[in-house]
């Protein structure tokens, strides 16, 4: 397999290329190092409060600690989110947006918990299950790969779709609070379930959208694993934990004037989130000389002795590192799925007191946050130099944890497996990135994240699907699970030694190979 050498200017074919802004990145305008180091620097001078000569009481004295630390902490903020050049690449006007759609993801969970999520999960009525499943997961095996396809002939309006996707969330909101029903704190149904499907297809969007985006404000002195992993860290502390902790205070608040408080929080998020996304910098519009990435591969000798027909469309080829990268993230992201909504239903379906549902939701969700952000922290640190390799690693961990929850039914080992699954998840994206980066042109990056994040949806649908149809028996659910990751695993081990069990969608191809639809160099292989 591949070594992926530290020095990417040592590699042979197409590696990073520096342009005259010093950065792999050729859609940037040159940055400015001084005004980038003057940034850095804006808020670090003191911040004393009183004035000499002022008597010092202790109210006065709490305003200025108060003031004293709200300066250091939009300080410090301000410094992770412009770090490396990111105010100068654009990539800190993406984050924002990002938080955002965080914030309005947390927000809608916690507005339609107990109407929607909850309801399903009681598993009292099977027609409710079924409809549940119907109207928010299911879409998505239709919608997901159509997706990236979409991206490819989205030409100047990539800022507008990020931005449509929080306005058509506004509507959606304010449809529901105008349907809210304060005598019984729910919604009609005829309302719920559409706007719930279309609060999730957006996001979803945006996730897509936002990855085919990062590789325009890629900053010149890092990568896109550490740019991936900084919007991950941001999403997740400013969006999920600081966004759905005031939605939560929010609708418990606004339950004394029965309305739904969460709900007003998705308003005015989504509201500034279309605002953020507006503000993103003009160059990630420029496509020209984009090649779009496709998944399958045919080879080079049929096409090279015809010729390429005049019209034909240039495509670039996923080599056989990505595609493993790619089976690897999807074998995990089925577990990921199904741990979002499969411990749920097994908490509801107990016959428990309510703290014992609340035990068994913490210590998952509890498991879940803790491998999420070291998984983060140890990718942003990692040394990639075998990205498939990893990947391959990361499955087989999930795989093993996910067989050992099977065999014991126990619900420690099943946090156990959830720890192992959510840091999984992250290294092996991170993993993916490297992968896309380092093997790709430029021109085909933009539409390979596109893409691979259209498939990392459907493998989500997939393992999410699985937890809601299962029976709420441990050992039962782990059981079908494990039996999906083994097909995974197996064909995740058979692409990277170069085979597969898919024909067309395996490892049976170069580590680099080169573009269809154009007479090319022949395709760079390394052992």
């Amino acid at each position: 397999m591949a070594n992926y050498p530290s020095d990417p200017v040592a590699a042979p074919g197409r590696r990073r290329s520096s342009t005259a802004n010093g950065s792999a990145n050729r859609w940037l305008p040159p940055l400015d190092d001084h005004a980038r180091r003057r940034d850095y620097d804006r808020f670090d001078a003191d911040r004393s409060g009183a004035t000499e000569g002022e008597k010092v009481t202790v109210t006065r004295a709490a305003a200025q600690r108060s003031r004293e630390m709200g300066s250091k902490m939009y300080g410090l903020v301000h410094r992770a989110a412009t770090a490396d050049g990111a105010d100068k690449s654009g990539l800190t006007a993406l984050t924002w947006p990002v938080v955002a759609n965080f914030a309005v993801d947390a927000a809608m969970a916690v507005a339609l918990a107990n109407t929607l999520f909850f309801a399903a999960a009681t598993g009292e009525s099977k027609s409710r299950v079924a409809l549940y499943l119907l109207i928010t997961i299911a879409p998505f095996a239709v919608i997901a790969p159509l997706i990236g396809p979409a991206l490819d002939r989205l030409q100047h309006g990539r800022r507008v779709a990020l931005a449509a996707s929080f306005a058509m969330r506004t509507a959606l909101a304010v449809i529901l609070i105008a349907n809210f029903d304060s005598a019984t704190g729910s919604f009609p149904s005829w309302v719920l379930y559409p706007c719930a499907l279309g609060m999730m297809v957006l996001s979803k969007s945006f996730s897509v959208l936002r990855s085919a985006v990062t590789p325009r404000v890629l900053p010149p002195t890092i990568d896109l694993v550490r740019v991936n992993s900084r919007l991950t860290m941001f999403g997740l502390l400013g969006g999920t934990m600081i966004g759905g902790g005031v939605a939560a205070a929010a609708e418990w608040g606004f339950q004394l004037f029965r309305m739904p408080g969460a709900l007003y929080v998705v308003v005015a998020v989504s509201i500034a989130g279309a605002v953020l996304a507006m503000r993103i910098p003009k160059w990630v519009e420029v496509t020209e000389g984009e090649v779009p990435a496709t998944l399958s591969y045919h080879g080079q000798t049929a096409g090279l002795r015809r010729g390429p027909a005049p019209s034909a469309k240039a495509r670039q080829p996923l080599g056989r590192n990505i595609i493993t990268a790619l089976w690897g993230n999807c074998t995990v992201k089925v577990m990921v799925g199904f741990l979002f909504l499969y411990p749920a239903f097994v908490a509801k379906a107990h016959d428990a007191s309510g703290w014992e549902q609340l035990r068994i939701l913490g210590l998952i969700g509890a498991a879940a946050a803790i491998g999420n952000f070291a998984g983060n922290f140890t990718a942003a640190r990692l040394k990639l130099g075998h990205p498939a390799q990893l990947v391959v690693r990361c499955a087989v961990a999930v795989t093993a944890m996910s067989l050992a929850t099977a065999l014991t039914g126990n619900l420690l080992v099943a946090a156990a497996t959830t720890l192992v699954t959510s840091g999984a998840s992250a290294i092996a994206k991170a993993s993916l990135d490297a992968s896309l980066q380092d093997d790709l042109p430029e021109e085909s990056r933009a539409s390979a994240f596109g893409r691979s994040e259209s498939l990392l949806q459907l493998a989500w649908v997939v393992g999410g699907a699985t937890g809601v149809l299962i029976y709420t028996e441990l050992y039962a659910g782990f059981t079908t699970i494990t039996a999906l990751l083994i097909l995974g695993l197996a064909q995740t081990v058979f692409s990277y030694r170069g085979e597969s069990l898919v024909p067309g969608l395996g490892g049976n191809r170069p580590v680099l190979a080169a573009a269809e639809g154009v007479r090319a160099e022949p395709a760079v292989t390394r052992e």
